[in-house]
């Protein structure tokens, strides 16, 4: 027998290799419960959707404020779908039901984060206005939208922008603050996501919605600022006007 052989017919290299296979498949495994350990869909119409391997047992996580958190947990999310199965078998497409931009589904879905401002790492809040900033302003490179006119998608003025809001933690700005224009003539402050939105010398132009819908923004409670739940369905009523503003959007191209 040659070097490294433990039998005739099994040698070291061949011990190594099945060990690997057994240690690999072994990682697969743990990182598949790892997975279903927060965001896996446990649920469906028919019930509980847990295959295997089942779920890790609940870990718990002390968060920055010192309350503790359990995951996996078995917390229902406060969400109703608005939405109705296009076929009568699970899989199937979904069509918002009611109004599309606040359906919450498709690109206008959004996630159940705390409803509670975020904080930057010494403890103030991180998303804040301009105008209650006096160390930040807008550098004399770029050009300051406050004051341009928003459009929509249509072509037509929604607004006009009146502040920009500040993510401190990150030095940039995130929002721009704009003062919609009501059907009876009074107006409301909305957040526009930067990201949704181009500035130019013209005005603000916002190709997700059209300029009547700018009056269905989700609000805030605190004019100053603006907790983890409020953005998130912010920012899910603008990307739900990319496929939900105008119904021809939801249709084929060709």
């Amino acid at each position: 027998m040659g070097t490294g052989a433990i039998t005739q017919y099994v040698d070291a290299a061949q011990v190594v290799l099945y060990v690997f296979w057994v240690f690999f498949a072994g990682v697969i495994v743990y990182l598949i419960r790892e997975n279903k350990r927060e965001g896996y869909p446990l649920q469906s119409a028919n019930g509980t959707v847990d295959g295997w391997p089942p779920r890790p047992k609940p870990k718990t996580y002390i968060m920055e404020d010192g309350h503790t958190v359990q995951a996996p947990n078995d917390n229902v999310s406060p969400q109703v779908l608005q939405a109705e199965s296009v076929h009568p078998w699970d899989g199937s497409p979904i069509d918002p039901v009611g109004d599309p931009l606040l359906a919450g589904v498709g690109p206008g879905s959004w996630s159940d984060r705390a409803d509670v401002p975020e904080r930057t790492f010494e403890g103030g809040i991180k998303m804040v206005p301009l105008r209650t900033l006096p160390d930040y302003a807008v550098s004399m490179r770029d050009r300051d939208p406050r004051g341009l006119p928003v459009i929509g998608g249509d072509g037509e003025t929604a607004g006009t922008v009146v502040d920009l809001w500040v993510d401190q933690s990150e030095a940039i700005f995130r929002h721009l603050e704009v003062a919609v224009t009501l059907s009876d003539g009074a107006t409301r402050n909305v957040l526009l996501p930067i990201n949704f939105c181009r500035i130019t010398r013209r005005g603000v132009r916002v190709s997700s919605l059209y300029a009547a819908q700018f009056a269905g923004v989700p609000g805030t409670r605190d004019p100053q600022q603006v907790t983890m739940l409020e953005e998130e369905k912010i920012m899910a009523y603008y990307g739900a006007g990319l496929l939900y503003a105008d119904p021809q959007r939801a249709e084929p191209l060709f």
